[in-house]
């Protein structure tokens, strides 16, 4: 391969790393990390990134996953670390993938319902996104990925309309805060924000398994990730007051499960802002709702055909796609909650822990105690979210904010 052809196929595949981490978690990170603080933020977030594209290297590198055109993630770490390993795949890869959907859906509906100052239909929205994502998931795939460049620019543009305006309103006394006790608590959502490593066997296919150049496509696509994640964080928590009266504040968009553009947009008052705020949650939503829409028919086909002997689309995706409507129209404030779940228990197991696993399994000397340093540090993640989930940790953000009128740090 000519060295052009070479790096113009990296700085693709970087693109299609980059568009599959821009989902949910971009838009609840600085909420989440926010109430740990700028620097606590900044430190996970730098940390969950170098573990994340850690583990993806060593998916990467398994050539029975990458080089066969039927293996799937159950059957390989079912090879590799045997029947329980095959277990903890299928339940966190439902968690994983249900688990998103819901969070898409109840996501699309706090952003319309956030920044319209007309009162919406909350089941009217989520039916209206549900309907429209669905289709395009089951019928639409491939006008998606031949407009997936023109999604990609618009994304960029928005985000960085969001940010322009952000920047506009900081205000940098804000980022003196610091509550380290609360940073395990926001990790969930950091891991979600660096998650794709589903498509890391069709990374490699595409890159004819070079794996050096499928390490740089990787690291290229998660670092600009990476820069986008800091930026947002940075001018979200600058801009936006930790605490205070009102409603447009970090602590009141995590109460109320919202991303960081609703309170913003209230905050900002300026119709650009509203609209690249919309149009970016939307196509972020869409993209990402298709991708692991796709990838749950896909493995619930497979679950049916196995264990109820049919191989009927129309059951495949009414078990794929029902369950999350059902659930957002119950339970319609869960964005928040669900990223958490997803990041700290399904993405936590199957991309983080596991490949920890197979390093102990394989490595010797300090790839091997690499090894242990992955399954400890996600091991973490996962005890704080089950605690939290289970009711066994009750962990509060100790809020302080800056009060501009008084100058000073004010506890709350």
């Amino acid at each position: 391969m000519k060295e052009t052809s070479k790096l113009s196929l990296i700085l693709s595949m970087s693109f299609v790393v980059t568009g599959n981490m821009l989902g949910a978690g971009i838009l609840a990170l600085p909420i989440k990390t926010g109430l740990s603080g700028f620097i606590p933020s900044v430190l996970g977030i730098l940390l969950m990134w170098a573990l994340m594209l850690s583990t993806a290297m060593i998916l990467a590198g398994q050539k029975s996953l990458t080089e066969s055109k039927t293996a799937d993630l159950p059957t390989f770490f079912q090879k590799e670390l045997g029947t329980v390993g095959k277990w903890i795949t299928v339940v966190a890869n439902m968690i994983i993938l249900y688990g998103l959907l819901v969070a898409y859906i109840s996501g699309t509906e706090s952003v319309v319902q956030g920044l319209f100052t007309k009162p919406v239909s909350t089941p009217l929205v989520m039916i209206c996104f549900f309907l429209v994502a669905t289709f395009l998931t089951l019928f639409g795939m491939k006008l998606m990925r031949k407009g997936n460049a023109v999604i990609m620019i618009l994304m960029w543009v928005t985000f960085g309309t969001l940010v322009f305006y952000c920047a506009q309103h900081v205000e940098t006394p804000r980022l003196r805060f610091t509550d380290w006790q609360y940073l395990p608590a926001s990790l969930p959502v950091v891991v979600t924000a660096f998650h794709f490593h589903n498509i890391i066997p069709s990374i490699c296919r595409n890159m004819d398994f070079d794996q050096r150049a499928i390490r740089k496509a990787m690291f290229l696509g998660t670092f600009i990730g990476l820069i986008m994640n800091l930026i947002w964080v940075c001018v979200v928590i600058a801009a936006l007051p930790l605490d205070g009266p009102g409603t447009d504040t970090v602590l009141a968009a995590f109460h109320g499960n919202q991303p960081a553009t609703v309170p913003l947009s209230h905050l900002l008052e300026s119709r650009a802002f509203t609209i690249s705020a919309l149009v970016f949650a939307l196509l972020a939503m869409t993209a990402a709702y298709m991708a692991n829409g796709t990838a749950l028919t896909s493995f619930i086909r497979d679950l049916t055909t196995t264990y109820l002997h049919t191989s009927s689309r129309a059951v495949a995706a009414a078990v794929a796609f029902l369950p999350p409507l059902i659930i957002s129209l119950v339970y319609p404030n869960v964005f928040l909650d669900a990223i958490g779940l997803v990041g700290g228990v399904g993405i936590d197991l199957i991309f983080g822990i596991l490949p920890g696993w197979l390093l102990i399994k394989y490595g010797r000397g300090k790839v091997r105690v690499l090894g242990y340093v992955i399954v400890a540090c996600f091991s973490v993640v996962l005890i704080y979210e089950l605690g939290q989930e289970l009711g066994l940790l009750h962990i509060r953000p100790h809020v302080e904010y800056w009060n501009v009128s008084h100058k000073s740090i004010v506890p709350h």
